[in-house]
């Protein structure tokens, strides 16, 4: 890989400059033309689907989702809150006979209330702009209205999350305790390593649906949520734009609330990594997925790569959603 930038190189007080140079480098607008609503989901092609099913190998699988629950993490940060779970049919309506229905049957049924970003998710294309303009260059305001995101909408990517997985378990590789303290930035040199350390089937390319497991949620479960959603964390560097746009990948997953470290890399900023990658790279995130089982089982067996599956809940026009990722291996 050539030299990139790194966290020394930033200067702390530009962050619109660093921006800027970012969006030079790293622009795919236009590149599968001005129609595009898919951005790098354009990498992850029907063969890349077909190597994805070919790792599949014992069988075993792994839910890469946190739990949708009133315990989970949010704060109440921008109104986001965790899943709010009632239920509208009991058994104990069914064993009083008030559901109305004949000859003995009864029921049970449920609603949730809940943000899309409230646990593990995706970030759609319309979910961060950049100066105003979405992915490929369109107007913010053209693109989500109160009626939703019209154009980009999580539902085009329904079908298509489907891959190559492969788990860069970062803090296994950096840290001595299998995980990253809050504010450590994981640069392209972290991630390179841990593709090194973790042998071949850890290389990661064209169309992969990338993992970083830096820790915080085991740490979180062992200490208490405290500010997970939203506070300080571990997480990628800004400066890892180009490692993003060069390998091609379709789509990285982080264990933690904003994918980025936190705080930021600048004096004055609010999570510029993203203002690069989803409206300009068309990149898709995923946050808060749940990697720690896997990440064992990959230790165990030194096999890194597995068949993804990881849709989206298809709500029309939302600009993220809930997903529960499989891992098959």
């Amino acid at each position: 890989m050539p030299d990139r930038m790194s966290p020394a190189d930033l200067d702390r007080s530009d962050p619109e400059g660093a921006i800027a140079a970012a969006v030079k480098r790293c622009s795919n607008w236009g590149r599968w033309g001005a129609d595009d609503v898919l951005g790098t989901l354009n990498f992850l092609d029907e063969a890349k689907r077909v190597e994805g099913a070919r790792l599949v190998r014992r069988g075993v699988s792994f839910s890469l989702a946190q739990s949708f629950d009133m315990n989970g993490p949010q704060r109440g940060w921008r109104r986001r809150t965790n899943p709010v779970h009632t239920m509208l049919d009991t058994g104990t309506d069914a064993e009083r006979g008030a559901q109305g229905f004949p000859h003995g049957i009864g029921g049970a049924d449920d609603v949730v209330f809940m943000p899309l970003q409230a646990s593990t998710q995706w970030d759609g294309l319309g979910h961060i702009f950049d100066h105003g303009n979405a992915w490929n260059g369109r107007r913010a305001g053209d693109v989500v209205t109160s009626d939703g995101d019209k154009v980009t909408g999580i539902e085009t990517a329904a079908s298509l999350i489907a891959g190559r997985g492969v788990l860069l378990d970062v803090g296994r590789a950096v840290s001595t305790d299998g995980g990253l303290p809050d504010g450590f930035a994981i640069t392209s040199e972290h991630l390179e390593a841990t593709v090194a350390a973790q042998g071949p089937s850890a290389r990661v390319g064209r169309g992969d649906l990338v993992c970083v497991r830096t820790g915080r949620l085991a740490r979180a479960r062992r200490e208490g949520w405290g500010d997970y959603a939203g506070g300080d964390s571990p997480g990628l560097s800004f400066t890892t734009a180009e490692w993003l746009h060069d390998t091609e990948i379709a789509g990285i997953a982080t264990d933690t609330w904003g994918f980025e470290v936190r705080p930021n890399e600048f004096d004055v900023a609010f999570q510029p990594l993203h203002q690069v990658a989803i409206p300009n790279m068309g990149l898709f995130i995923g946050e808060m997925w749940d990697l720690d089982a896997l990440a064992a089982d990959c230790a165990a067996d030194d096999v890194w790569d597995f068949f993804l599956t990881a849709a989206p809940l298809p709500v029309t026009g939302a600009v993220g959603a809930p997903v529960n990722p499989i891992a098959v291996k």
